[in-house]
């Protein structure tokens, strides 16, 4: 059983509502088999108390960073005071520490843990068409790393055509070579379908894309957690489609965010092996 005394460290896991987090699940019996006396805890902050919340947790003197979920990661850019290049181009944030000069730092690691997931499987994406559906935090992560993979063209669609807008603008900036397409979520002619949206988190909701539309060669990926196969990632799967899961895109980035707040690394095979997911 985990040890809990006065030299524990604690990794904040700030969202809401919490029912769906899966990282302590994870990180505490990785901890725990490797005797490292560190936790993450579940914090349920609603939007209108966090930006006080978050720099109140800093101020604990045992708190060795913070993993930052819905609805939060975009509102947690404008409280730091310091940003990575990934979170300057998503305009979102999932990880935050005191770095050596003292300063909130914070990076951005679901793009990096779905494209790390994608080549694992042997997808390679260079020159590759793709589509990400949701131009929120995670969608503008996973969009932003895969600008970095030498694409050719990637297409965004969100019900919020402002918020895709600006990821748009954002990408053609870092990247212009890449061609940056909006309006559509017609996935027909791309290599690559992702599922950024929340769209899956509960029985019933309708599929992000027409499903009919991709080809039986496209990889498909989804960030929703909730179970493993969701509707959508079972009728690509249908179709003949290669798929991720959104815990395959968890455990890859799981090692990154280890480094980031300065633990040892690991593997998403050695996180798999001990997590409690059930």
């Amino acid at each position: 059983m985990m040890k809990i005394d006065g030299h524990t460290e604690l990794i904040f896991h700030i969202g809401f509502p919490t029912h769906s987090f899966k990282s302590p699940l994870i990180y505490n019996p990785y901890f725990e088999k490797e005797g490292i006396n560190a936790m993450v805890v579940p914090m349920g902050c609603q939007a209108e108390h966090y930006p006080a919340f978050l720099k109140a947790a800093f101020q604990l003197t045992n708190v060795r960073g913070a993993l930052i979920t819905m609805p939060h990661k975009v509102t947690t850019v404008g409280l730091l005071d310091a940003v990575s290049p990934a979170v300057k181009v998503t305009g979102a944030c999932n990880a935050v520490k005191r770095d050596r000069q003292g300063r909130l730092f914070g990076d951005m690691f679901d793009g990096v843990g779905f494209v790390r997931g994608v080549k694992r499987k042997g997808f390679d994406l260079t020159g590759k068409r793709v589509m990400v559906v949701g131009t929120g935090g995670v969608g503008s992560a996973i969009a932003a790393s895969l600008a970095a993979e030498k694409i050719t063209a990637i297409s965004l669609f969100d019900v919020n055509s402002a918020a895709c807008k600006g990821l748009a603008q954002r990408l053609v900036n870092e990247y212009p070579h890449i061609q940056v397409n909006t309006g559509s979520n017609d996935p027909d002619g791309h290599d690559l379908v992702v599922n950024a949206t929340p769209m899956g988190m509960n029985e019933g909701d309708p599929l992000p894309v027409d499903v009919s539309r991709i080809a039986p060669e496209t990889f498909v990926g989804e960030v929703v957690m909730r179970n493993e196969m969701t509707a959508f990632l079972l009728a690509a799967q249908k179709k003949g489609c290669s798929v991720q899961t959104g815990s395959d895109m968890l455990f890859e980035q799981i090692p990154a965010y280890l480094e980031f707040f300065g633990f040892q690394n690991t593997t998403p095979e050695v996180l798999r092996s001990v997590a409690l997911l059930g």
